[in-house]
């Protein structure tokens, strides 16, 4: 039997090396993972022994021979295969172990002729081989399979099922690879392609999904450095699906709301948001706003939280609060709770630029909704700078807020925000109903797409609401509009609708 190694990581070949040469394997090797086997005393042929033929290109050809191949990928029980590599004085390779140039490694450093030099040739093509001939060729691509690997040539338990099993993970990880590559090139020149690739690496199993009888896990995308990319928790309870699925959403929109923005978010939408003159202020403002949903809920700081804040926090169930960092001071308090999951968000990372929704066997791919909106006056009376501002940052809050979405500001903190209703009239009186004794005199409402009738106008002055931003586009916007310079309130076109189903 014949092995043939070859390498980038090499984390524990030498133990493997030995372990194979110890059962009467002979070995073959490459480059550098032949001169750390040799080093270490164990018996070892180099390639070109085999290929007849010295690597070339500085290492770009080494392994693309039908010396190497053909040793691969002969089947053993084809007599016509048999009689070709005895002719041709081939010799079987019967093990194949092969990982391959670090490409991430070298995307991250970001020199354009070292990512084309990491972009492996003959590995790829090795593994490809070695799988595809799986019933008679093990091929090995994770470090991790070599205690099993060893074990079962010692014990003789060598089945088709652990071939296949082998061969499933090397051709997953050969089109992760690919898939790396594939998005380097289409980012590198701006086109797509008919295919689109994307090659996700599995972080770890989670216990449950959104219902304990689904099973879950989390994946990283290496090609993406976005904010979910470096959290770190730092105390309390595994992170859950629920808990990763709307950790995501709060900060994003703290990230978009700048700093000392605090987000709180129950089930996918926020329910307070605010931006104050520190943590603290901002926080106690999104409280404030919905001091009930907010409960067992998620909050995402954009800043440092501090023993003030921390304090105000703890005094409430809360399943995370994510930030910037903790003081010393406020650690001392918030991990007083065993379950509170604290995590620290880098969020100085990029943001994605694309969403994937994965159908019953189709995907929709669609940018991200980080368009900006426009201030267009379409009423007698104009808004004043600060309910600008207001409407400005209501028209962010509400592209987090489900469809159909109206958020209601004052002084850059919710007021309320009405969320997945079936007419926008209704998300609106959910506000109303919710916080009968809320004063929203002077308030602005933003909402997530146009007004068809006047009738959220007429709510919305009722409830003392002074002026509104909308994207406008409806056959009957003069109608809402008429209304409003009837109620002497201002209307603000953005021209960005902002549905999020």
């Amino acid at each position: 039997m014949r092995a043939l190694l070859s390498v980038t990581d090499k984390t524990g070949i030498v133990e493997l090396a030995k372990n194979l040469n110890s059962l009467g394997v002979e070995l073959v090797s490459t480059g550098g993972t032949y001169k750390k086997i040799k080093e270490n005393g164990i018996d070892v042929t180099e390639i070109d022994k085999i290929t007849n033929f010295p690597e070339i290109l500085e290492g770009r050809v080494k392994t693309l021979s039908p010396y190497v191949h053909g040793g691969i990928l002969y089947k053993r029980d084809n007599e016509k295969h048999v009689n070709t590599i005895n002719e041709l004085n081939i010799k079987p390779i019967d093990i194949v172990v092969v990982n391959l140039y670090e490409f991430q490694k070298a995307l991250e450093k970001g020199n354009p002729d070292d990512i084309i030099e990491n972009i492996d040739i003959g590995g790829p093509s090795m593994v490809r081989s070695a799988a595809k001939n799986h019933k008679d060729v093990l091929i090995i691509t994770d470090p991790k399979d070599y205690d099993e690997l060893i074990d079962r040539l010692k014990n003789d338990n060598i089945d088709l099922a652990y071939r296949q099993k082998l061969a499933m993970k090397a051709y997953n990880f050969t089109a992760f690879y690919d898939s790396v590559i594939a998005r380097y090139f289409s980012n590198l020149t701006g086109e797509e392609s008919i295919y689109k690739t994307y090659g996700f690496e599995k972080e770890s199993d989670l216990r449950y999904g959104e219902n304990p009888g689904q099973k879950a896990a989390l994946y990283n995308d290496p090609f993406v450095k976005g904010l979910m990319e470096n959290i770190e928790v730092i105390h309390g309870k595994e992170m859950s699906y629920n808990n990763f699925n709307d950790l995501n959403p709060a900060i994003e929109l703290a990230e978009e709301l700048g700093e000392n923005a605090v987000v709180a978010l129950k089930h996918q939408s926020p329910c307070g948001v605010a931006v104050g003159d520190n943590v603290y202020d901002s926080y106690i403002k999104a409280f404030e706003c919905d001091s009930q949903s907010i409960f067992g809920g998620i909050v995402a700081v954009n800043g440092v939280v501090d023993e003030k804040a921390a304090e105000k926090m703890h005094e409430i169930f809360l399943e995370i609060i994510a930030a910037r960092d903790f003081t010393d001071e406020a650690l001392n308090i918030l991990t007083k709770k065993k379950n509170v999951r604290l995590v620290k968000v880098d969020y100085f990372n990029e943001l994605v630029t694309e969403e994937v929704k994965y159908l019953n066997g189709k995907v929709l791919i669609q940018d991200k909704d980080n368009g900006e909106d426009e201030i267009n006056v379409v009423t007698n009376k104009k808004p004043t700078d600060d309910q600008i501002k207001d409407m400005l940052f209501a028209q962010k809050v509400v592209k987090y807020v489900k469809s159909n979405a109206i958020v209601v500001v004052k002084d850059m903190k919710t007021l309320g925000c009405g969320a997945g209703q079936q007419s926008r009239v209704w998300a609106l009186e959910s506000i109303k109903d919710h916080f009968k004794d809320r004063d929203f005199t002077g308030s602005v409402l933003g909402s997530d797409a146009f007004f068809p009738f006047p009738d959220t106008v007429e709510i919305a002055h009722e409830m003392g609401i002074d002026a509104i931003i909308q994207p406008g586009g409806s056959i009957k916007d003069q109608d809402s509009i008429d209304k409003c310079n009837e109620y002497d309130m201002s209307m603000v076109f953005s021209k960005s609708r902002h549905f999020k189903h």
